[in-house]
């Protein structure tokens, strides 16, 4: 098989996994964390067998779909963060960015970060073993963004750590609560957390020869 063949097998394959990837987000946003291996299989004209074929079992299929949303929601939040405004705007704009995510596709979300509780053979993965690692990526690029952007002093580095993943789960814990009760607006728990963080990354400065935050 010459080069040629090859990168046409190859864009077939990656055309093919985008196809399916696309028709398990369409039964994901229809049955959210009891979405099944079958559904998706007719969704996509498919067999089980075949969908296995292409992601191994429901873990790599929820793994496919985790880097597909997660990429996507941490170019908005970059945007956001590199947005020209003030800082507490740009902190505000962050947290809303997130919030208003998980509140346009909550079964995306639930599918996500919460085991489904339904019974059947493909369900019963461990949800939190695939969750944690994306909440571990978000933490990681919020921790870069920081030390690219704020003066921290001393320690900046593990600092930076320290906050993203602090900042990640802060918004991950809020917004599922809020996200299942709803006991206030958007933009006023978006304030609220913001109110929250405001104190020493007020008075920090900015990175000398950085984009600033």
């Amino acid at each position: 098989m010459d080069t040629t063949q090859r990168t046409d097998q190859q864009r077939s394959a990656e055309r093919r996994r985008r196809e399916l990837l696309e028709a398990a987000d369409r039964v994901v946003l229809r049955d959210g964390p009891q979405a099944s291996m079958n559904a998706i299989a007719a969704e996509a004209g498919i067999t089980k067998p075949i969908l296995y074929r292409h992601f191994g079992d429901k873990g790599g299929l929820y793994a496919a779909l985790a880097k597909r949303h997660t990429d996507a929601l941490l170019s908005s939040l970059r945007a956001a963060l590199d947005a020209p405004a003030a800082r507490r705007e740009r902190v505000e704009s962050t947290l809303d960015t997130y919030l208003a995510a998980i509140e346009a596709r909550p079964q995306v979300y639930r599918f996500l970060m919460h085991p489904a509780e339904s019974t059947g053979t493909d369900q019963g993965f461990d949800v939190g073993k695939h969750s944690a690692p994306l909440l571990r990526r978000m933490g990681e690029d919020l921790a870069q963004v920081i030390e690219e952007r704020v003066d921290l002093g001393p320690g900046s580095q593990q600092l930076a750590r320290v906050w993203g993943h602090g900042i990640v789960g802060m918004m991950h814990a809020a917004g599922d609560w809020w996200l299942g009760e709803r006991p206030c607006s958007r933009a006023e728990l978006v304030r609220s957390l913001a109110d929250l963080l405001w104190g020493r990354l007020a008075a920090a400065g900015d990175k000398v020869g950085g984009p600033g935050f």
